[in-house]
Parts: structure tokens; C-alpha cells; sequence
């Protein structure tokens, strides 16, 4: 038993909404009886559009995560996986990236993804982390809504954009299973299967699934480590 030890996911921006969307989209997933908290940094931008961003998230995120005293693991909720390795680095707990996360449970449910992106400007910061995963044999496409952060408050503008760039993935790049490249969307996701028919993957509750596992099996990416001994 693990006791009172909690998932900690932690958004690296500053936008209180984001993390709403976060916690709610893991909900289902408390059932499995691990306690899950949201939080966010305190200090760094509404929203991570950019590599400039994402790194100057890093610094923040990794103190947050050292204050937290009752982790059980931790979860990076930027589809960027921003100080992904720097947090491995700090913890043998489990750390787990939404992007990888999605990228890996996407992989057992189609043979081609696509990714819809948020702004194109964060697609290159995608394709480099695809290239180091080796998976851009597999990858359909990644297009962007055109839409900030901050305009995902707009329901119909969001949707209408995520559905138009869905279906173009599915007809025109050729994918067969669409992750959601931004964290707390889940609220879209059975919407989006039905207009596309094809699975799609919400990062943070792959993430989350994918801790989970990490956490009740007492996995460790620091070899020799026996986290939860009792």
C-alpha cells in the first residue's frame, strides 16, 4: 500500500484553467484509489507556445516537484514534456510526459498517428521529440489549429477547429488513431472520435494511466531502486 502518497501532476504554465481541465480530465482515473493532485507553477507564462517557453518553465516545475513531500510519482502536463529528464534526474519516483505518454499509448491503438497541434509554431519542438523517440516511421501528420492556448476557453471555436484538423489528418495524412497536442481537452475527446471515427488519445489521462502503472508496480527508470519497500 502506498498510504496517503499522491500522483502529482504539475502544469508548467501559469493558467489556473488549464490545470481545471487537467483535473478534470483524470477524474476517471482516481477510481484506481491513488490520490491524484493538480498544481501549477507559480511563476512563467499563461501558456508554452514556444521552445523559449517551455525551457524557462524548467527551473520553477523542478522546485514544485521537490516541495512536494507526499509524491508518489509526478506527471509533466506540457504536450513539450518540458524538463522531462531534469525531473528524472532530481527523483528515482516515477516521471512520466504527457507527450511520451500519448505517443507510446497511441502506438497500440493505430499504426499511424496524428497529432493536432495547438499553434504551428510548436510542431518543430514536436517533430524533435518524435525523432528521439523513433517513431517518425509512424507518424501521419502533425497540423495545427491555429488557436492560442487562452482561445481554448472558446467551445465552438475550439471544437470546430479540432474537428476540421482531425478529419484532415485522418483524410489527407492517412493517420488511424489523433492525439490531443495540448494538455486538458479530454472534454473533446468523445466528440472528436465520433466526428473522425478514430481513437483518440488525450495526453494527460495516457500519462496518468501510464503513472499509475508505474507507481503500483514500483517501476523506476534509477535502476535499484525499491521505492515503496512495506
Amino acid at each position: 500500500m502506498i498510504g496517503q502518497k499522491s500522483l502529482i501532476i504539475i502544469n508548467p504554465n501559469t493558467s489556473q484553467s488549464v490545470t481545471d481541465g487537467i483535473d478534470s480530465a483524470v477524474q476517471p482515473l482516481r477510481r484506481f484509489g491513488i490520490p491524484i493532485r493538480c498544481l501549477t507553477i507559480a511563476e512563467g507564462p499563461l501558456g508554452i507556445e514556444s521552445q523559449k517557453q517551455a525551457d524557462l518553465t524548467i527551473a520553477p516545475m523542478l522546485s514544485l516537484a521537490a516541495r512536494q513531500t507526499d509524491a508518489a510519482g509526478y506527471v509533466i502536463a506540457c504536450f513539450g514534456d518540458p524538463g522531462l529528464h531534469a525531473l528524472r534526474d532530481q527523483t528515482p519516483l516515477p516521471v512520466v510526459g504527457i507527450q511520451e505518454a500519448a505517443v507510446t499509448t497511441a502506438l497500440n491503438l493505430g499504426q499511424r498517428f496524428g497529432v493536432i497541434a495547438i499553434m504551428s509554431n510548436s510542431i518543430p519542438r514536436h517533430l524533435r521529440a518524435f525523432g528521439a523517440m523513433g517513431v517518425l516511421d509512424r507518424l501521419a501528420g502533425d497540423r495545427a489549429l491555429g488557436l492560442g492556448v487562452t482561445d481554448l476557453t472558446d467551445r465552438d471555436k475550439s471544437l470546430n477547429a479540432m474537428i476540421a484538423t482531425g478529419l484532415s489528418l485522418r483524410d489527407e495524412d492517412g493517420a488511424n488513431v489523433l492525439i490531443m497536442g495540448c494538455a486538458g481537452m479530454a472534454h473533446y475527446r468523445s466528440i472528436l472520435e465520433d466526428a473522425t471515427g478514430l481513437p483518440v488519445v488525450e495526453p494527460c489521462q495516457a500519462a496518468v494511466s501510464l503513472a499509475l502503472g508505474q507507481i503500483t508496480l514500483n517501476l523506476s527508470h534509477k535502476s535499484g531502486n525499491n521505492i515503496y519497500s512495506g
